[in-house]
């Protein structure tokens, strides 16, 4: 099984939600977060005093699938969010070693 973590821009969601319900994938964990990286944040002006916010919003998807379908749902994400522009995101991809339904005890991908 493969955890895919997506960090990427809060308006970017309602794509990442219909790639993953046509390939049939509904389970995802969605946080709002706040993150720096190449984008350096913006500046501005608050009671006359310029102020830098390098923090800016952005949106962490987390979902875990069975290994075969990481790689296609990976890529029909990358070619959906893809601008060409800072501050499209990343996507990190891990190994998972076991999960549990904790309703019904199943365990392995059947408890996906």
């Amino acid at each position: 099984m493969k955890k895919i973590e997506i960090i990427t821009r809060p308006d970017k969601l309602e794509d990442i939600k219909e790639i993953l319900d046509s390939g049939g994938q509904f389970g995802m964990t969605v946080s709002m977060v706040s993150g720096c990286g190449l984008q350096k944040g913006r500046k501005q002006i608050y009671r006359g005093a310029e102020v830098t916010i390098n923090l800016l919003p952005k949106i962490k998807v987390e979902l875990v699938v069975k290994d075969g379908m990481a790689g296609p749902l990976v890529e029909a994400i990358t070619q959906r969010l893809r601008t060409g522009e800072i501050g499209d995101g990343k996507i990190f991809i891990y190994e998972v070693l076991d999960a549990v339904k904790i309703r019904t005890g199943e365990i392995g991908e059947s408890a996906l």
